[in-house]
């Protein structure tokens, strides 16, 4: 009898963790290495937030809270997705967890059966997939090219609808394109939508303040209020905050929904951590005066990057509205040979020989769902991304 369940046959671990695991252990023996591969912004979190989290430690806030969240944060959430994306919600419809991650997951584990399908525009976050197996559905992925401005086009949406689909996830702005969605491509998938009233909607909206060029963000109950009840708004302060590691993400739906989400998170985790939720809270009600200088600074590494990796022969490189991911397509490099005499296949060849030739870490499109493309963030120096282009630009110089 084996130890381990058969649920773990249909998923793998995280490739973007894998990468950076596999970076520090090369920087570990000595190798200089560049991890572009974690979606991690490189600002420290604002001091005020730091600040609340000391003076909760301080006041001995340091017991268990209520599983979905302290009343204080959970008011905080209310008063941000209101004042942000004009959504109302009472306390019984908000769940805070340890991560938007967490929120998703839990969701799903709470509402899939077996032969239920949730439909993934591709390319996707790598953990949706994986969220969708471990809770028994079948993931539907829809492939968004970039022709397609890596974007979800409702017709094709239309035809992935089965009597079987119970979610669909919408990310905007995406991991790992980037791509965002205006408001009237919003108020185009809510008319499929409102077609198929069997299908409910998570909105990953983790990367809504980092977002450039005048995009104005909006999410899908927004634009759409009739889909308000089939719709979970997800979030967190993990990207706008520079808070990956404090672990606090939030959800805010049908009451119904929250209840069952928050009976599962009350017998796994319990609450998410007091302190984190003292930080939190005082991230969402404190000022928001940092971001644009973040926004900037992100928003200037993208295009200096995105110009270096296109001057690159066999490299281009889309230009993404929001979050602090590239996607350059790399297909006219496959069928090279390295130095070595290996023959670059897809990307994950290229991204093991970036890693080896070039000491950079980046993550093969084949672990969003669409070959022919890697990502890498764009969240570190200027100066680090600088040489880690230069590197690869001298690493695809040496394939014949």
């Amino acid at each position: 009898m084996t130890l381990t369940a058969a649920r773990l046959s249909r998923i793998k671990s995280s490739p973007t963790i894998a990468v950076s695991a596999r970076a520090n252990e090369m920087k570990a023996a000595g190798k200089d290495v560049i991890s572009l591969g974690a979606g991690e912004p490189d600002f420290d979190t604002p001091d005020h937030i730091k600040e609340a989290a000391i003076a909760a430690i301080r006041r001995g806030d340091t017991k268990y809270t209520p599983v979905g969240g302290t009343a204080a944060l959970k008011k905080a959430v209310i008063e941000k997705f209101k004042r942000e994306n004009d959504l109302t919600y009472a306390p019984n419809q908000v769940i805070v967890g340890c991560g938007a991650k967490q929120v998703i997951f839990n969701a799903l584990l709470a509402t899939v059966n077996k032969g239920d399908e949730v439909i993934i525009p591709s390319p996707y976050w790598v953990s949706y997939p994986d969220m969708v197996a471990l809770a028994g559905g079948t993931s539907v992925a829809v492939a968004c090219p970039e022709s397609k401005g890596f974007k979800l086009h409702p017709a094709d949406l239309d035809k992935a609808i089965t009597p079987n689909t119970k979610w669909l996830i919408l990310n905007s702005p995406s991991n790992p394109t980037g791509a965002a969605y205006a408001e009237k491509e919003l108020r185009a998938i809510a008319d499929v939508l409102l077609k198929h009233p069997h299908v409910h909607i998570i909105a990953d909206d983790i990367y809504e303040h980092l977002a450039y060029d005048g995009f104005e963000f909006r999410t899908l109950a927004q634009v759409e209020p009739k889909l308000y009840a089939r719709t979970l708004t997800v979030n967190g302060v993990s990207k706008a905050f520079s808070m990956t590691g404090w672990r606090i993400g939030y959800g805010g739906g049908d009451k119904a929904l929250i209840a069952a989400i928050t009976d599962i998170q009350s017998q796994s985790t319990s609450n998410p951590c007091s302190i984190s939720q003292a930080a939190a809270e005082a991230a969402l009600n404190g000022p928001l005066n940092f971001l644009p200088g973040w926004v900037e600074a992100f928003r200037k590494r993208r295009d200096a990057t995105a110009a270096a990796l296109n001057a690159i022969p066999g490299i281009s490189c889309f230009i993404p509205q929001g979050a602090f991911y590239l996607f350059p397509n790399c297909a006219k490099l496959f069928g090279r040979k390295t130095p070595h005499g290996k023959t670059i296949t897809d990307s994950a060849s290229l991204c093991e020989y970036l890693l080896e030739e070039a000491l950079v870490a980046a993550v093969a499109g084949s672990a969003f769902g669409m070959e022919g493309y890697f990502r890498i963030s764009y969240a570190t120096s200027d100066a680090v991304l600088a040489q880690a282009t230069k590197r690869i630009k001298e690493a695809c110089g040496k394939l014949t």
